[in-house]
């Protein structure tokens, strides 16, 4: 029995802590390099609000100057969002590797991952993709984000494509072995959340946020995913069928990441605001 002691006296401490410790959020910024708008939205929503983890998507347009904006800022945490498709109508975005099963008629990525009726026949899973492919074009993704970003601490799926049956699943988790990057962690206790309510404009997403911290409890560790833009001629161009309003719901992020209501409920509830690299510390 006394032999017991030290263990639940242990046990007990670890939960007393757990109960006490304050909530930890990871707010991330998805997407730069789509956009220029996008980029200067995701600089923004890092230094002046909530946000402190950004994910680039490699292949897109302005990769070049998301790469120089995020050297002048190394404290922000930093992903690669690994990319099969090029879903906006106005702007398209090639492969970076050479892999023809996954580029169209064209040369681009397909607009989606998965069917959509609005694009029929357009997505990858509805042609003849190839694991190899996949595979490739994964590898020169990691590899070009690495030799620009070497901070890189973790890489997740535009669009779901990580998650394109188990063989991609195993094949993700052993480049992310490989190159000694994280990925969604999930394996390390982090829960997914979203806007509890409605979220449409960006009043709506600042009270909805609201409500979202308010709701988190101590000792857990959470991750929030969003796309911020500026409501820019620019933006307004770029657009899919069944996501016309691009430019207004992604304004309305950066408005609610840099709130100050939002910075300071985060201040008052004491949520520790952390990046993917603070989940091992």
């Amino acid at each position: 029995m006394e032999k017991l002691i030290p263990v639940l006296f242990i046990l007990l401490s670890h939960s007393a802590f757990a109960q006490t410790a304050p909530p930890r959020l990871i707010v991330r910024g998805d997407d730069m390099g789509y956009s220029h708008s996008g980029n200067e939205a995701l600089v923004k929503c890092f230094k002046e609000g909530i946000e402190t983890s950004i994910e680039v998507i490699v292949p897109s347009p302005w990769f070049p100057e998301a790469v120089k904006m995020l050297a002048e800022n190394p404290g922000v945490d930093v992903g690669i969002h690994l990319a099969l498709s090029s879903e906006w109508d106005n702007i398209k975005w090639r492969p970076v590797s050479d892999c023809p099963s996954l580029r169209d008629a064209d040369g681009y990525f397909y607009p989606m991952i998965y069917p959509n009726k609005n694009y029929p026949k357009r997505s990858v899973v509805e042609n003849d993709w190839q694991l190899a492919d996949v595979e490739k074009e994964f590898r020169a993704q990691i590899e070009l984000a690495l030799k620009y970003i070497p901070r890189i601490s973790h890489f997740s799926g535009h669009m779901g494509c990580a998650d394109m049956g188990s063989d991609v699943k195993a094949m993700v988790r052993k480049l992310a072995k490989e190159y000694h990057i994280d990925i969604i962690p999930s394996d390390l206790g982090v829960t997914n959340i979203g806007y509890p309510g409605a979220h449409a404009t960006p009043a709506e997403k600042i009270e909805s946020m609201l409500k979202l911290l308010e709701s988190l409890e101590a000792g857990k560790t959470y991750l929030f995913v969003d796309h911020p833009g500026l409501d820019t001629p620019e933006l307004r161009a770029i657009h899919h069928i069944g996501y016309e309003q691009v430019a207004l719901d992604r304004q309305g992020v950066t408005d609610a990441w840099t709130s100050p209501r939002i910075r300071e409920l985060i201040k008052a509830k004491g949520i520790q605001l952390i990046g993917y690299r603070d989940l091992k510390r």
